[in-house]
This record gives structure tokens, sequence and C-alpha cells, in this order.
């Protein structure tokens, strides 16, 4: 069968996976990998990068691990040459990092809020200062940013930071979409629901009980999993979605109707 992204090389940020178990960032590194692309998998944990590079290789895809803090402008600067050096080439940039402190706004404090913005919208921004210029160069190139159906919902002010900062991925989405489109430049971003993941559970004190309650408040009746965002990603960066561009694409199984 033909791959769909055969000769395209992509670079996932946040694509560590635990120890057990498998995250968002990893399952879309590893499925962009299934379909053919050469993946340039950056984390801050190397061991989490690594882990995500070793089980690709094991299934006789191209991944290479690579340490990266995803807010230093210095170390995205490293990130793409390290992926021109590796593959002469960035056809998709995929934006996976996501972090949250949990505060009212009566407590949350200046630098917890400076940090889960940094982390969650500022550096998506920087992302794509280093990459899209590279894409336009090109003249193509698929931008994937990953939000939360959080963005869309007040839900509660404990998550005030979050939820904000992952709105201000959805508007920086769309503003780079339209700006770039005469360029062959797609940018889009997803909003995952609830998914079963080893970063969502160690939320709660009693992770049986959170699945359980977390399955219920799913209109499918169950959480997702990090290979249904994975299959989303992979059909925004294919020829199928060529003409898709700004989208907030829902995988949430009905959860923000």
């Amino acid at each position: 069968m033909d791959k769909k992204l055969s000769g395209m090389a992509a670079v996932v940020l946040g694509a560590g996976n635990p120890v057990s178990g498998c995250s968002n960032g990893g399952a879309a590194a590893a499925r962009y990998a299934q379909e053919g692309a050469s993946v340039l998998c950056v984390d801050r944990d190397i061991e989490a990068a690594t882990r995500t590079a070793d089980l690709i290789a094991s299934h006789a895809g191209i991944a290479v691990p690579m340490a990266g803090d995803v807010t230093s402008k210095s170390d995205l600067v490293e990130i793409k040459l390290k992926v021109l050096e590796l593959f002469g080439r960035i056809d998709i940039l995929h934006n996976n990092v996501g972090v949250e402190i949990v505060n009212e706004l009566e407590d949350i404090s200046e630098d917890a809020w400076d940090f889960v913005h940094d982390a969650n919208l500022k550096s998506v921004m920087l992302s794509c200062q280093q990459f899209i210029p590279l894409m336009v160069q090109q003249g193509s190139g698929v931008v994937t940013n990953i939000s939360s159906t959080a963005s869309l919902r007040t839900g509660t002010q404990a998550y005030l930071s979050y939820c904000t900062s992952k709105a201000g991925v959805n508007h920086l989405t769309r503003v780079l979409a339209k700006r770039y489109a005469a360029h062959g430049v797609r940018v889009n971003v997803i909003l995952p629901g609830m998914i079963r993941t080893a970063h969502a559970i160690r939320l709660y004190d009693d992770p049986d009980k959170a699945n359980a309650e977390r399955d219920a408040r799913c209109p499918m009746g169950a959480q997702g999993t990090p290979q249904d965002i994975a299959a989303a990603a992979v059909f925004l960066a294919s020829a199928d979605a060529k003409y898709i561009t700004g989208i907030e694409l829902r995988v949430d199984g009905g959860l923000s109707i």
C-alpha cells in the first residue's frame, strides 16, 4: 500500500513517551513514521524522546531523538539546523507541548501564569517563527498544533492559565493559516477531548476512579486514545487534506457538543 507521507520530514515537539504507555506526541511521531515520514523526535527529556525513536526504529521507521526546550529560541534554532542536517527539509511541524498548573484566579502567581503560557502558546509562536519560513521557501508545508477542548469551555477556574493559553493557540493557528495560505503552507489545530494518557491521569489521586468518571463524561462512553489524535494528525498532514487550513479539528467523541 502507498504511504501517505512518503519522503516527508517531520519535527514533533513534545514527542517523548513515558516508561509505560504512550503519549499523544509519541503516538503522532509513530504514525508519521508508519506513513513514511522521517521524524525528529524532540522532548525536554531525552530518555522519553529516545523511547519514541526506538519504538519507531523497531518497526523499521526512521526517527532521531533530540533534547530541546521549546520555550527557548536558541534551542529551536538548533532543532531547525538538526532537521536540515538530517533530512534537508521540513514538511511537518507538530506542536504537541502542553503543561498545566492548577490554581484559582486568586492564587495563581505571575510566574505560574507565565510558565504555562510560555510552554503552551509562546512555544508555538517561536517554533512557527523558525520553521514556517523554510516551508515558504519550499512552497509547501504543514503545521499541526495541539490545543484542547478546554480552550472552548469555561470548565473550572482552577485551569484558567491552561484554558486561556490553549485558546491563544487556536487563534494563532487561524492568523497564521490565513497569512501563509498563498505560500502553500497549511496551519491547523487539533482539539483533543478526554484522552486516556499517563499525563492526564496523573492529575488525579485515584486513577481507576478518575478513568471511570472520565469515560462516563464522554458521549461515546469512553475516552479517546493517543492513536485517535495521531490519526487526525496524519490526515491533516496528508494530501487528503490539501485544501484544508485554519480549522479546529475536535477529536473528542462529542464532548464539546
